[in-house]
């Protein structure tokens, strides 16, 4: 077994796993901490340490609200459990779990980014233990990166100061931690040449701006999206986000004012804990944006554009997230909102939902990230791009007392088999979904192709790419079955439309 490994900075000391084959390798540190002068830089390499550098534990997770202390909320429930749980600004910092015994296996390798809308979430979390995965022969790596404010201020003093890395600090943590996965993976026995990226939610979302960056090229060769590129449908799903870098600068210059300083220099002087709880008072997020360097555009625009780079994408979603309808106070406005929408074809919009005005309403639900996999297919055809699309929908029965559904995000106990750590009376069929669901995510980080045999040897139901002429998904219920109706007739409406106004 590998229990230590020479990186850059020196070398670093395992512990076995759960199962001893595995070794693990928690809070290996993959830049400079991120702190004073360094605070809203890009990540700068990482300080040498002297000696055999013990990584036992998770390191502190980045700055954000204490989580877990509000008991009403799902995901308090779910695993942010913890509000003692250490938070530090010094947060640059990744997970490894490897199988290999050997530094020359060249296994496949996955590097996984968490979600939290760029505002909260860790690797810490007890849903994302790579064991599972590394059993199946894969380096599992998770990487830390910077939220909110700190990881996504942009303001016209850090352009001025910094042009070629202005802002998206938390994107580029994500890349600086997986370039740094590609020049020392090979210690822990994988291979560089075989990374696949992947990510839910916000983390789902940064897949797409690593996959819309320029300065990626090579970096990667799958990547995995588990709901995390999402469609317009009636209206935007985020509305009030800062749409351009100017925008973005504009609400870093009121956040100083908010906090009473003019400078760079002074705000990089004010203490973590103050930043993070003025973050949490000011109106406005901290998010991704469109800084002419990391990020040109719009991600998902960019996705659905074809500008992005032509590897294997596996997109998943649960069957009951981000769901979008058709607003209105009164059957007159709905329809006008129709016509505007719609145009010409209104009434067919309206045909298709059947039933009175109260009906109305609630049969006009899609889903935007359906609608968002969807036109990605014909996309690609009138492009002409021929990397395979692998699309899933979770929809299995979740036990509780709280009668979640597919709620967002529940489907990461799944994919990473780690049912055994949730609260949740989750029984057989449950476990045995898991366990395909996971040696689906293992066979595609292995090769781009999620097929292959269950434990027993028996061929998993087949997952084929879904494509414009044939739209295909794989459902994960009490048991996986193929889907090849495609989508319903408002929903490709609804994808009509929406690729018309991006094509304009």
């Amino acid at each position: 077994m590998i229990r230590k490994a020479s990186v850059e900075g020196g070398i670093v000391a395992g512990i076995p796993a759960a199962d001893p084959r595995i070794t693990v390798f928690k809070g290996v540190p993959f830049a400079a901490p991120p702190v004073g002068k360094t605070r809203w830089r890009a990540p700068q390499p990482v300080e040498p340490w002297e000696g055999e550098l013990f990584c036992p534990v998770y390191k502190p997770i980045s700055m954000q609200h204490i989580p877990g202390l509000d008991p009403n909320n799902i995901y308090s429930r779910e695993w942010n459990v913890d509000p003692s749980i250490a938070m530090d600004e010094d947060c640059l910092y990744l997970n490894i779990w490897t199988p290999a015994k050997s530094a020359d296996e060249k296994l496949p390798v996955f590097v996984w980014y968490f979600g939290g809308g760029l505002q909260e979430g860790n690797p810490a979390e007890m849903e994302f233990d790579g064991e599972r995965i590394a059993r199946r022969g894969i380096v599992v790596v998770t990487v830390n990166y910077r939220l909110n404010v700190f990881g996504f201020l942009a303001h016209p003093q850090l352009t001025a100061e910094q042009p070629d890395a202005p802002s998206n600090f938390g994107h580029l943590d994500q890349q600086a931690g997986t370039r740094w996965v590609k020049r020392n993976i090979a210690a822990f026995g994988g291979d560089p040449e075989n990374i696949t990226i992947g990510g839910q939610s916000a983390g789902g979302g940064s897949v797409c701006a690593q996959l819309t960056s320029p300065t990626n090229e090579g970096l990667f060769q799958h990547a995995i999206i588990q709901s995390g590129i999402m469609a317009g449908v009636y209206e935007s799903f985020f509305p009030g986000a800062v749409n351009s870098f100017a925008e973005a600068e504009q609400q870093g210059v009121r956040f100083f004012d908010f906090l009473g300083v003019k400078t760079l220099e002074e705000a990089r002087a004010i203490d973590a804990v103050t930043i993070r709880d003025k973050c949490g008072e000011f109106q406005g997020m901290f998010g991704t944006t469109a800084d002419g360097v990391f990020q040109t555009g719009d991600s998902v625009e960019n996705m659905m554009k074809g500008n992005r780079y032509n590897v294997p994408l596996m997109i998943t979603r649960t069957r009951d997230e981000f769901a979008s309808g058709l607003l209105a106070k009164d059957q007159a406005e709905f329809k006008q909102r129709a016509q505007e929408i719609f145009g010409d074809r209104a009434d067919y919009f309206l045909c298709l939902l059947n039933g009175q005005f109260g009906e109305w309403i609630q049969h006009s639900f899609v889903n935007g990230l359906e609608v968002a996999i969807r036109a990605m297919e014909r996309q690609d055809k009138a492009l002409g791009k021929t990397n395979p699309l692998y699309y899933a929908v979770f929809e299995a029965e979740i036990p509780g007392w709280d009668d979640p559904g597919t709620f967002h995000s529940v489907d990461l106990w799944f994919y990473w088999e780690t049912l055994a750590k949730c609260w949740r009376p989750f029984v057989g069929k449950h476990y045995d979904l898991s366990r395909q669901m996971c040696n689906y995510w293992a066979n595609f980080i292995r090769s781009g192709d999620p097929n292959g045999n269950d434990a027993n040897g028996e061929p998993m139901p087949e997952w084929k790419p879904t494509t414009a002429d044939k739209p295909y998904s794989l459902r994960f219920g009490d048991k996986v079955t193929v889907d090849e109706k495609g989508s319903r007739p408002l929903v490709n409406l609804v994808v009509d439309t929406y690729l018309e106004n991006l094509n304009r």
